[in-house]
Protein backbone atom coordinates (compact mmCIF):
# COMPACT_ATOMS: atom_id res chain seq x y z
CA UNK A 1 0.00 0.00 0.00
CA UNK A 2 1.26 3.48 -1.35
CA UNK A 3 0.70 6.23 1.03
CA UNK A 4 0.52 9.82 0.09
CA UNK A 5 1.52 12.61 1.91
CA UNK A 6 -1.48 14.74 4.17
CA UNK A 7 -1.96 17.49 1.89
CA UNK A 8 -3.44 21.18 3.07
CA UNK A 9 -4.00 23.85 1.00
CA UNK A 10 -4.07 27.85 2.14
CA UNK A 11 -4.87 30.27 -0.67
CA UNK A 12 -2.88 33.65 -1.25
CA UNK A 13 -3.78 36.33 1.32
CA UNK A 14 -6.81 34.11 2.63
CA UNK A 15 -9.89 35.04 0.88
CA UNK A 16 -8.27 37.95 -0.78
CA UNK A 17 -8.19 36.00 -3.99
CA UNK A 18 -11.84 35.11 -4.07
CA UNK A 19 -12.80 38.85 -3.50
CA UNK A 20 -10.43 40.34 -6.32
CA UNK A 21 -12.18 37.29 -8.79
CA UNK A 22 -15.43 38.11 -7.65
CA UNK A 23 -14.72 41.49 -7.94
CA UNK A 24 -13.53 41.08 -11.48
CA UNK A 25 -16.09 39.29 -12.80
CA UNK A 26 -18.55 41.78 -11.11
CA UNK A 27 -16.85 44.21 -13.49
CA UNK A 28 -16.87 42.16 -16.61
CA UNK A 29 -20.74 41.75 -15.98
CA UNK A 30 -21.36 45.50 -15.67
CA UNK A 31 -19.14 45.90 -18.92
CA UNK A 32 -21.09 43.59 -21.02
CA UNK A 33 -24.11 45.33 -20.56
CA UNK A 34 -22.88 48.46 -22.04
CA UNK A 35 -22.48 50.92 -18.90
CA UNK A 36 -18.84 51.26 -20.74
CA UNK A 37 -16.71 49.87 -23.65
CA UNK A 38 -13.62 50.41 -25.17
CA UNK A 39 -13.15 49.49 -28.48
CA UNK A 40 -9.88 48.42 -30.13
CA UNK A 41 -9.15 46.32 -33.40
CA UNK A 42 -9.15 42.92 -30.91
CA UNK A 43 -12.85 43.65 -30.22
CA UNK A 44 -13.51 44.24 -33.87
CA UNK A 45 -12.30 41.36 -35.30
CA UNK A 46 -13.88 39.24 -32.44
CA UNK A 47 -17.41 41.15 -33.47
CA UNK A 48 -16.79 39.25 -37.07
CA UNK A 49 -16.84 35.76 -34.74
CA UNK A 50 -20.50 33.55 -35.57
CA UNK A 51 -22.75 34.29 -32.98
CA UNK A 52 -23.27 31.47 -30.51
CA UNK A 53 -26.41 32.71 -28.12
CA UNK A 54 -28.13 36.67 -27.60
CA UNK A 55 -29.62 37.87 -24.71
CA UNK A 56 -31.77 41.30 -26.80
CA UNK A 57 -28.50 43.08 -28.49
CA UNK A 58 -25.70 41.44 -26.49
CA UNK A 59 -23.78 38.73 -28.18
CA UNK A 60 -22.01 35.54 -27.27
CA UNK A 61 -19.74 34.51 -30.15
CA UNK A 62 -17.52 31.62 -31.08
CA UNK A 63 -14.13 33.61 -30.84
CA UNK A 64 -15.29 33.07 -26.68
CA UNK A 65 -15.42 30.17 -26.36
CA UNK A 66 -12.24 29.14 -27.70
CA UNK A 67 -10.60 30.28 -23.79
CA UNK A 68 -12.99 27.77 -22.37
CA UNK A 69 -12.21 24.92 -24.79
CA UNK A 70 -8.41 24.93 -24.74
CA UNK A 71 -7.78 22.59 -21.82
CA UNK A 72 -10.28 20.23 -23.38
CA UNK A 73 -8.88 16.60 -23.60
CA UNK A 74 -11.30 15.23 -26.00
CA UNK A 75 -13.74 16.80 -28.45
CA UNK A 76 -16.48 15.35 -25.93
CA UNK A 77 -15.20 17.23 -23.20
CA UNK A 78 -15.11 20.45 -25.58
CA UNK A 79 -18.14 20.50 -26.39
CA UNK A 80 -19.47 19.69 -22.61
CA UNK A 81 -17.83 22.71 -21.49
CA UNK A 82 -18.70 25.10 -24.62
CA UNK A 83 -22.37 23.73 -23.60
CA UNK A 84 -22.32 24.80 -19.83
CA UNK A 85 -20.58 27.68 -20.91
CA UNK A 86 -22.90 29.27 -22.90
CA UNK A 87 -25.82 27.96 -20.76
CA UNK A 88 -23.95 29.83 -17.74
CA UNK A 89 -23.92 32.98 -20.41
CA UNK A 90 -27.64 32.94 -20.88
CA UNK A 91 -28.46 32.86 -17.40
CA UNK A 92 -26.06 35.62 -16.03
CA UNK A 93 -27.62 38.17 -18.53
CA UNK A 94 -30.82 37.38 -18.15
CA UNK A 95 -30.39 37.76 -14.09
CA UNK A 96 -28.44 41.04 -15.26
CA UNK A 97 -31.72 42.16 -17.48
CA UNK A 98 -34.25 40.95 -15.06
CA UNK A 99 -32.03 43.18 -12.00
CA UNK A 100 -31.35 46.44 -14.16
CA UNK A 101 -34.93 46.43 -14.71
CA UNK A 102 -35.76 45.82 -10.75
CA UNK A 103 -33.24 47.31 -9.41
CA UNK A 104 -32.67 51.25 -9.77
CA UNK A 105 -28.39 51.92 -9.69
CA UNK A 106 -27.16 55.24 -11.02
CA UNK A 107 -24.07 55.26 -13.36
CA UNK A 108 -22.06 57.24 -10.85
CA UNK A 109 -22.65 55.31 -8.53
CA UNK A 110 -21.52 51.95 -11.03
CA UNK A 111 -18.40 54.10 -12.36
CA UNK A 112 -17.19 54.46 -8.49
CA UNK A 113 -17.69 50.58 -7.80
CA UNK A 114 -16.32 49.61 -11.15
CA UNK A 115 -13.17 52.22 -10.38
CA UNK A 116 -12.74 50.62 -6.71
CA UNK A 117 -12.84 47.00 -8.78
CA UNK A 118 -10.21 48.02 -11.31
CA UNK A 119 -7.90 49.50 -8.35
CA UNK A 120 -8.66 46.19 -6.04
CA UNK A 121 -7.23 44.32 -8.96
CA UNK A 122 -4.30 46.11 -9.77
CA UNK A 123 -3.31 46.57 -5.90
CA UNK A 124 -3.94 42.37 -5.79
CA UNK A 125 -1.83 41.80 -8.89
CA UNK A 126 1.19 43.97 -7.56
CA UNK A 127 1.18 42.68 -3.87
CA UNK A 128 0.92 38.77 -5.46
CA UNK A 129 4.23 39.80 -7.32
CA UNK A 130 5.56 41.62 -4.90
CA UNK A 131 5.33 38.47 -2.19
CA UNK A 132 6.22 35.82 -5.15
CA UNK A 133 9.46 37.81 -5.75
CA UNK A 134 10.22 37.96 -1.39
CA UNK A 135 8.75 35.46 -0.26
CA UNK A 136 10.80 32.90 1.60
CA UNK A 137 9.10 29.23 1.37
CA UNK A 138 12.16 27.37 3.48
CA UNK A 139 10.57 26.42 6.98
CA UNK A 140 13.21 25.23 8.73
CA UNK A 141 12.71 22.06 11.73
CA UNK A 142 13.32 24.99 14.42
CA UNK A 143 10.35 26.64 13.19
CA UNK A 144 7.95 24.70 13.00
CA UNK A 145 9.03 22.54 16.17
CA UNK A 146 8.60 26.22 18.02
CA UNK A 147 4.92 26.80 16.25
CA UNK A 148 4.07 22.89 17.33
CA UNK A 149 4.76 24.05 21.17
CA UNK A 150 3.58 27.28 21.11
CA UNK A 151 -0.19 25.93 19.48
CA UNK A 152 -0.23 22.26 20.48
CA UNK A 153 -3.19 22.77 22.07
CA UNK A 154 -5.03 23.46 18.53
CA UNK A 155 -3.65 20.22 16.80
CA UNK A 156 -6.43 17.58 17.92
CA UNK A 157 -6.85 14.53 16.03
CA UNK A 158 -10.15 13.68 14.03
CA UNK A 159 -9.22 9.90 13.49
CA UNK A 160 -6.74 7.53 14.35
CA UNK A 161 -3.18 7.72 13.52
CA UNK A 162 -0.80 5.02 13.32
CA UNK A 163 2.97 4.27 12.74
CA UNK A 164 2.58 0.27 11.32
CA UNK A 165 3.79 -2.15 9.11
CA UNK A 166 1.41 -3.95 6.53
CA UNK A 167 1.38 -6.85 4.16
CA UNK A 168 -1.25 -8.57 2.64
CA UNK A 169 -0.05 -12.08 0.93
CA UNK A 170 -1.87 -14.98 -1.04
CA UNK A 171 -3.08 -17.59 1.64
CA UNK A 172 -1.33 -20.06 -0.45
CA UNK A 173 1.78 -18.64 -0.43
CA UNK A 174 4.47 -21.14 1.74
CA UNK A 175 6.23 -17.16 2.77
CA UNK A 176 3.26 -16.35 5.30
CA UNK A 177 5.04 -18.06 7.90
CA UNK A 178 7.98 -15.92 7.25
CA UNK A 179 6.06 -12.77 7.35
CA UNK A 180 4.59 -13.94 10.53
CA UNK A 181 7.81 -14.77 11.78
CA UNK A 182 9.38 -11.58 10.43
CA UNK A 183 6.88 -9.26 11.72
CA UNK A 184 7.00 -10.39 15.40
CA UNK A 185 10.88 -9.75 15.31
CA UNK A 186 12.77 -6.23 15.19
CA UNK A 187 16.09 -5.08 14.20
CA UNK A 188 17.54 -3.95 10.69
CA UNK A 189 18.31 -7.83 9.46
CA UNK A 190 14.45 -8.54 10.21
CA UNK A 191 13.27 -5.25 8.44
CA UNK A 192 15.43 -5.56 5.33
CA UNK A 193 14.04 -9.64 5.36
CA UNK A 194 10.57 -8.44 5.49
CA UNK A 195 10.99 -5.94 2.73
CA UNK A 196 12.71 -8.19 0.33
CA UNK A 197 9.76 -10.69 0.97
CA UNK A 198 7.31 -7.97 0.60
CA UNK A 199 8.79 -7.62 -3.02
CA UNK A 200 8.90 -10.76 -4.28
CA UNK A 201 5.68 -11.91 -2.71
CA UNK A 202 3.01 -9.44 -0.92
CA UNK A 203 -0.13 -9.06 -2.69
CA UNK A 204 0.46 -4.83 -1.57
CA UNK A 205 2.70 -3.91 1.55
CA UNK A 206 3.38 -0.56 3.35
CA UNK A 207 6.81 -0.99 5.54
CA UNK A 208 6.95 2.89 6.10
CA UNK A 209 7.23 2.41 9.56
CA UNK A 210 8.45 5.86 10.69
CA UNK A 211 5.69 7.69 8.99
CA UNK A 212 2.05 8.37 10.32
CA UNK A 213 -1.00 7.84 8.45
CA UNK A 214 -4.18 7.60 9.23
CA UNK A 215 -5.21 3.92 10.47
CA UNK A 216 -8.23 4.25 7.83
CA UNK A 217 -6.31 4.64 5.16
CA UNK A 218 -3.90 1.72 5.91
CA UNK A 219 -6.74 -0.96 6.68
CA UNK A 220 -8.85 0.45 3.42
CA UNK A 221 -9.93 -2.98 1.21
CA UNK A 222 -9.48 -4.59 4.16
CA UNK A 223 -11.18 -7.08 6.43
CA UNK A 224 -10.25 -4.34 9.18
CA UNK A 225 -12.14 -1.84 7.04
CA UNK A 226 -15.69 -3.17 8.65
CA UNK A 227 -14.61 -3.41 12.72
CA UNK A 228 -16.75 -1.13 14.30
CA UNK A 229 -14.42 -1.03 17.37
CA UNK A 230 -10.93 0.25 16.02
CA UNK A 231 -10.02 1.65 19.40
CA UNK A 232 -10.34 -1.85 21.40
CA UNK A 233 -8.57 -3.63 18.27
CA UNK A 234 -5.44 -1.32 18.85
CA UNK A 235 -5.67 -0.89 22.82
CA UNK A 236 -6.13 -4.20 23.39
CA UNK A 237 -1.71 -4.63 23.70
CA UNK A 238 -0.61 -6.95 20.76
CA UNK A 239 0.92 -5.30 18.12
CA UNK A 240 0.29 -7.44 15.50
CA UNK A 241 -2.84 -8.01 13.82
CA UNK A 242 -3.43 -10.92 11.47
CA UNK A 243 -6.93 -11.21 10.02
CA UNK A 244 -8.10 -13.09 6.54
CA UNK A 245 -10.65 -13.05 3.85
CA UNK A 246 -11.36 -16.19 1.20
CA UNK A 247 -7.90 -15.65 -0.24
CA UNK A 248 -5.47 -13.22 1.44
CA UNK A 249 -4.22 -12.98 5.50
CA UNK A 250 -3.48 -9.08 6.26
CA UNK A 251 -0.89 -8.62 8.42
CA UNK A 252 -0.56 -5.11 10.44
CA UNK A 253 1.85 -4.71 13.26
CA UNK A 254 0.78 -1.29 15.04
CA UNK A 255 3.94 0.41 16.64
CA UNK A 256 2.61 3.18 17.79
CA UNK A 257 -0.87 4.74 17.74
CA UNK A 258 -2.75 7.90 18.74
CA UNK A 259 -6.45 7.73 18.83
CA UNK A 260 -9.51 11.04 18.40
CA UNK A 261 -9.50 13.72 20.41
CA UNK A 262 -5.12 13.17 21.21
CA UNK A 263 -2.48 15.30 20.35
CA UNK A 264 -0.77 14.38 16.77
CA UNK A 265 3.25 13.94 16.92
CA UNK A 266 4.69 16.76 15.40
CA UNK A 267 6.23 14.78 12.00
CA UNK A 268 2.17 14.14 11.68
CA UNK A 269 1.34 17.99 11.17
CA UNK A 270 4.78 19.46 9.64
CA UNK A 271 3.48 19.88 6.28
CA UNK A 272 0.45 21.75 7.73
CA UNK A 273 2.25 24.02 9.76
CA UNK A 274 4.81 24.46 7.46
CA UNK A 275 2.36 26.07 5.21
CA UNK A 276 0.65 28.00 8.12
CA UNK A 277 3.98 29.81 8.48
CA UNK A 278 4.28 29.83 4.77
CA UNK A 279 1.13 31.50 4.62
CA UNK A 280 1.83 34.12 7.66
CA UNK A 281 4.94 35.30 5.67
CA UNK A 282 2.73 35.89 2.74
CA UNK A 283 0.45 37.97 5.19
CA UNK A 284 3.57 40.02 6.96
CA UNK A 285 4.96 40.94 3.09
CA UNK A 286 1.80 42.52 2.05
CA UNK A 287 1.75 44.24 5.57
CA UNK A 288 5.06 45.50 5.27
CA UNK A 289 4.34 46.41 1.44
CA UNK A 290 1.67 48.49 2.23
CA UNK A 291 3.88 50.17 4.99
CA UNK A 292 6.86 50.66 3.35
CA UNK A 293 4.61 52.50 0.43
CA UNK A 294 2.52 54.32 3.13
CA UNK A 295 6.31 55.92 4.62
CA UNK A 296 7.84 56.74 1.66
CA UNK A 297 4.67 58.42 0.07
CA UNK A 298 4.65 60.38 4.08
CA UNK A 299 8.32 60.90 3.39
CA UNK A 300 7.94 63.05 0.26
CA UNK A 301 4.92 64.95 1.42
CA UNK A 302 2.40 62.80 -1.57
CA UNK A 303 -0.56 62.89 0.78
CA UNK A 304 -2.05 65.31 3.29
CA UNK A 305 -4.51 64.20 5.69
CA UNK A 306 -7.13 67.22 6.85
CA UNK A 307 -8.64 67.45 10.16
Amino acid sequence: MRMKKRESKISLLGSTSSVVLFLFMAAGVVSSCGFFKVKSEEDTAANSSPAVASVDDIYLRQSDLDFVTREATSASDSTDLANRYVQSWVKKHLMIKEASQKVSVSKAELDKKLLDYKYALIVYEYEKAYIEENLNREVSDEEVNAYYEENIHNFTLKEIIVRANFIKMNKSLPQNNQANRLLNQSGEAAKLELRELAIKSAANYFLEDSTWVKFDEIITNTPLAENQNKVQLLTRGKPLIKVEDDQYNYYFKVLEYKLRDQVPPVEFVRDEISKIIVNKRKVNLAEDLQNEVYSRAKGNNEFKIYE
